[in-house]
């Protein structure tokens, strides 16, 4: 691709083909990122510790739940509950292997992605940001066989 804006640097002037390199290299640079972190995030959620910590937590509420356009007042709290001890496990973890880490910006990221992204990994990341994603993961877990 660069090769055809070399082509015609002549028409375009070099100025503007080192600010078309500027703008590629800088999205490859944020996607090599966004990578790395969802890689860590993965690592993070195969561990025995955050498996045991989100257990314990969908275990504490699930009873809370229905499947009901209504929600009730609880539910907030639970959900304000659910980040502070989830999201923040993960934001500890990734702020100590990831130089200059924002637990922010990689929302922003997610957020603005959000469509091109699939997958458990993602699923569990929305409901940082999303509350129907949140109810609707104790929806899931409330109707796991064992219930």
């Amino acid at each position: 691709m660069m090769e055809r804006f070399r082509e015609h640097s002549e028409e375009l002037g070099n100025n503007e083909i080192d600010d078309l390199e500027v703008i590629g290299t800088q999205a490859s640079a944020d996607d090599d990122i966004f990578d790395a972190i969802i890689g860590h995030i993965e690592d993070i959620f195969m561990e025995q510790n955050f498996q045991e910590l989100q257990k314990c937590f969908m275990e504490k509420h699930w009873h809370e739940f229905e499947d009901k356009e209504e929600n009730k007042l609880c539910y907030m709290d639970i959900f304000k509950e659910y980040i502070d001890i989830i999201e923040k496990h993960i934001e500890t973890h990734l702020m100590m292997n990831i130089p200059n880490f924002s637990m922010e910006k990689f929302i922003e990221q997610l957020q603005t992605r959000r469509s091109e992204l699939d997958g458990e990994v993602f699923e569990i990341l929305f409901t940082f940001s999303d509350f129907t994603a949140f109810k609707e993961m104790f929806l899931d877990y409330k109707a796991l066989p064992e219930y």
